[in-house]
């Protein structure tokens, strides 16, 4: 059996495979399926991203308990850090995540090869094998993009909450309590939220120090972890935290500063490379065109 057989006659066990779950899923009932219908055992949150709410119930039909016998500690490890980093540990636990990379990492190949027999794409067999990486990558994108978005939230608004909270601090309001007014004063704000999931795990009677650094673990952000590291050492020394969250805005403000200075001076980098390739070739057309035409003129004559 040469490779080409070997590629086709995997490529028509996917899309068995694809058949049977299909069939599954809508013949399939009884308590067993009823019983994963949330793979946490508890309703998520409803999710913001499209892309999960059309997957979720099919990959608890189709994948949720291959994605169980996914038991290597450290890819779960990575895939959950991937989930708390992004924010999405309240509406995607990793059974689910995993689920969905075996469903979509499934159905991509597998319609792209009903596409390529019934229309005659003449696509190669490792292109449609390929695909199956790519579905597979779908809720990693998902959670990169999430991640980024955060980022740039958490960076805008982290020297406005630091001046909120040294403000309010100065008023002579203890820090939980000045969290909770900046909390209670910012709308959709991920800062916010995480300063609010904070504020719940003191009241549920964690430490400062604890919640603190869970927010840190959280964001993943040098930022965070910088801010959470000075406020633990305030804590722990009994310094002014008015002061230590002056200093801390100022540095923050100053990095931001730089930060633009940076993106602007790697702009203009950019700048060169539309200049190059467009630009400079119009130029070059409109002066020396005129002289090389001139110049052949001349040559014929």
């Amino acid at each position: 059996m040469g490779f080409a057989e070997i590629i086709l006659f995997f490529s028509l066990l996917l899309l068995g495979i694809s058949v049977y779950l299909f069939i599954s899923f809508f013949m399939g009932e009884g308590e067993e399926q009823s019983a994963l219908s949330w793979a946490s055992g508890e309703e998520p949150e409803k999710s913001k991203s499209g892309f999960i709410e059309f997957s979720r119930p099919i990959a608890h039909r189709f994948a949720l308990n291959l994605a169980k016998k996914i038991t290597n500690k450290r890819y779960r490890d990575n895939t959950f850090k991937k989930i708390k980093v992004a924010g999405l540990s309240r509406e995607l636990n990793v059974d689910e995540f995993i689920s969905i990379q075996f469903l979509w990492g499934l159905i991509f190949p597998v319609f792209l090869f009903i596409l390529n027999f019934a229309l005659q794409l003449g696509f190669h067999p490792m292109v449609i094998i390929a695909m199956s990486i790519v579905g597979a990558a779908f809720p990693i994108i998902h959670c990169n993009t999430e991640r980024k978005k955060r980022y740039q939230s958490v960076v805008i608004d982290l020297p406005f909450f630091i001046d909120l909270l040294a403000l309010s601090t100065e008023a002579g309001l203890d820090f939980i309590g000045a969290i909770q007014r900046v909390v209670d004063k910012a709308e959709n704000s991920v800062l916010a939220d995480e300063l609010e999931i904070v504020l719940r795990d003191i009241k549920l009677g964690r430490s400062r120090k604890e919640a603190l650094r869970d927010m840190s673990e959280r964001l993943n952000m040098s930022e965070i972890t910088s801010f959470v590291a000075v406020l633990v050492d305030a804590d722990a020394t009994g310094a002014s935290i008015g002061k230590v969250l002056k200093q801390q805005s100022e540095q923050m403000r100053m990095e931001r500063f730089s930060r633009a200075e940076k993106a602007g001076a790697r702009a203009s980098q950019l700048m060169l490379i539309p200049m190059m390739i467009f630009i400079m070739p119009a130029i070059f057309i409109m002066v020396f065109g005129p002289v090389i035409l001139q110049f052949m003129g001349q040559g014929g004559k």
